[in-house]
């Protein structure tokens, strides 16, 4: 069965996590959703790296947090945090790829 990730989660984001980080939030709206994606390991660096077009080891880490229902992603930023020509000094809009991410799951 395909989902989308827009319709499970409550809060899709990202931010910077240092000047050399971004770090991208999924926060489910119900914990049986999140224990199913996080048991399937629908985040890793292979399918996150895919996603973004970047080298699976510039994940940094996929973090999944059951207080929160949440997962979160860490990925090298592309460019520091405020170097010259960086456009999006907080992270703040790196997350749009995830607003369509699609994923097959029972």
């Amino acid at each position: 069965m395909m989902h989308k990730l827009y319709d499970l989660a409550d809060v899709i984001r990202s931010k910077n996590s240092g000047p050399y980080e971004i770090t991208f939030d999924v926060i489910f709206k119900e914990e049986a959703m999140f224990k199913k994606v996080a048991e399937a390991k629908i985040f890793n660096a292979k399918s996150f790296a895919a996603l973004y077009h970047i080298k699976e080891d510039e994940v940094l880490g996929v973090v999944n947090f059951p207080p929160a229902k949440a997962i979160k992603i860490t990925i090298v930023r592309p460019m520091p945090s405020g170097n010259l020509g960086e456009t999006d000094v907080y992270g703040a809009q790196q997350h749009g790829p995830l607003l369509n991410y699609q994923f097959e799951m029972n």
